[in-house]
């Protein structure tokens, strides 16, 4: 199968981005604020949307397109959150995976770019991803008493994006 090796090396990237935002978030944020979470998730996303344009060869489109995915579910997040609470960050988590799926298919010209792919492709990533990233949700609904462990944040993100990647990359060989 390819695929498997970039769907990893995306997952670690974007994994270290996000620990990045945690060291962020820890030590120069403190208090939350919406409008710092809708810039952790433009950013993030533009990462994410960063690298999948870039292994299609068009990595402003995927910069541009991943922030403005970012930045719809982070404003989601706060929309929804007031009703669910934090229900709303599984939610939109997996929204976000759903509109990489969209854009990998239909704006950076995944080889096998129908609607029908890109929606089955998206909604694996959705569940993967959002199951994974419900499994290491304590990292931040139930973090360490003496501030977060920046290993254990890379890991447990990594294996959050991974299903994410693995859905949207992985492709039978030739």
């Amino acid at each position: 199968m390819a695929g498997i090796s970039q769907a990893i090396v995306g997952a670690l990237l974007i994994g270290a981005l996000n620990t990045f935002g945690d060291f962020v978030w820890a030590r120069f944020i403190p208090a939350h604020r919406p409008l710092f979470g809708l810039l952790h998730g433009t950013l993030l996303c533009l990462g994410i949307g960063s690298y999948l344009g870039a292994l299609r060869r068009h990595p402003v489109r995927g910069a541009v397109a991943g922030a403005l995915i970012g930045l719809g579910a982070a404003g989601g997040y706060y929309l929804l959150a007031r009703f669910v609470g934090y229900a709303a960050m599984f939610v939109l988590w997996m929204a976000l995976w759903a509109g990489f799926g969209l854009l990998n298919a239909l704006a950076l010209g995944e080889p096998r770019s129908s609607v029908g792919t890109a929606l089955t492709r998206g909604a694996m990533a959705a569940v993967g991803s959002g199951a994974a990233f419900f499994a290491v949700s304590g990292i931040w609904t139930r973090p360490p008493s003496g501030g977060p462990d920046y290993a254990y944040n890379f890991l447990c993100w990594t294996i959050a994006f991974l299903p994410g990647f693995l859905a949207l990359l992985l492709r039978k060989s030739r």
